[in-house]
């Protein structure tokens, strides 16, 4: 059993689970530039940045799109694809195995500091939704 969970992890880790799976059509639209960003005022840093690099394909709230999966859905609790699958997702892509969006292309214009504060932001949607 803890083999298994082993397992389950690290092929989780290994995959970088999820920030979906954005196909390669959506990928091929260059990112806009943070800084040409429009930041709605009041909002987190998490939120301005996710709204700016992520909601095209995992949508308002990350609720999904039709080309990207919902991050806030219980198969993203942190039980089960942790702060750090995120991280490895934006850095290297993701390969699909949860939904059938396709794989998400690595996201180079996204520091490490601007994942994790998304990755916050994401974090604050679930725990909103009972998702923990």
């Amino acid at each position: 059993m803890l083999i298994t969970r082993f397992l389950h992890l690290a092929a989780g880790l290994l995959l970088a689970g999820g920030l979906g799976a954005c196909s390669t059509a959506a990928a091929s639209v260059p990112p806009t530039p943070l800084a040409a960003a429009t930041f709605v005022p009041g909002a987190s840093r998490g939120e301005q940045l996710f709204n700016q690099t992520c909601a095209a394909c995992h949508g308002v709230r990350a609720t999904g799109t039709q080309i990207g999966p919902p991050l806030v859905d219980k198969i993203y609790e942190p039980s089960h694809h942790s702060d750090a699958a995120f991280l490895l997702a934006v850095r290297n892509g993701s390969v699909q195995h949860h939904w059938k969006f396709g794989n998400m292309p690595a996201q180079p214009t996204v520091t490490d500091a601007e994942t994790r504060e998304i990755t916050q932001y994401v974090r604050a949607l679930q725990r909103e939704a009972g998702i923990r």
